[in-house]
């Protein structure tokens, strides 16, 4: 579940190992390319975090932020780990 911290979307997400959670992130990179929104994350082993903003909005929360946490959901339901 996303949460909205200090005006970001925040949210991890924890996978069996380092490969699966960087083939997510992959995915992400995709589908963020694709919007033209990227994101904030960081990466340790198994473990992705997101913290999403828009920088052009004061960074803050908007429908892009939105829309990407959306898209990143998919995918997370749709993994085959």
């Amino acid at each position: 579940m996303w949460t909205e911290i200090d005006n970001k979307l925040c949210r991890s997400f924890t996978f069996s190992d380092f490969r699966a959670a960087f083939l997510f992130m992959t995915q992400v990179a995709e589908v963020a390319e694709s919007q033209n929104h990227h994101p904030w994350w960081s990466n340790i082993y198994n473990e992705v975090n997101f913290k999403l903003s828009t920088h052009d909005a004061g960074d803050t929360v908007t429908e892009k932020d939105r829309k990407l946490a959306a898209a990143i959901d998919l995918l997370w339901e749709n993994k085959a780990d």
